[in-house]
């Protein structure tokens, strides 16, 4: 293989590395919102109740995708 070809193939190689590592330190920081995110709502006076309102949606939701099914 050509000199020319090999250092064309490790650029690309560099490139893409660096990439990589800019999505793991997005995902790093996307992470860290939603555990913000998450830490600010439970906070919130009504924040049980609405836990309950959306686990009682998701089962009726559940409920209505089995009975499709069948």
């Amino acid at each position: 293989m050509k000199e020319s070809k090999l250092i064309e193939m490790w650029n690309r190689i560099e490139t893409l590395g660096s990439l990589v590592q800019q999505i793991n330190m997005e995902m790093a920081n996307l992470r860290d919102l939603s555990i913000g995110t998450m830490s600010l709502l439970k906070k919130f006076p009504d924040y049980d109740k609405a836990i309950e309102e959306l686990s009682k949606d998701l089962k009726e939701t559940k409920e209505e995708k089995e009975k499709n099914v069948e």
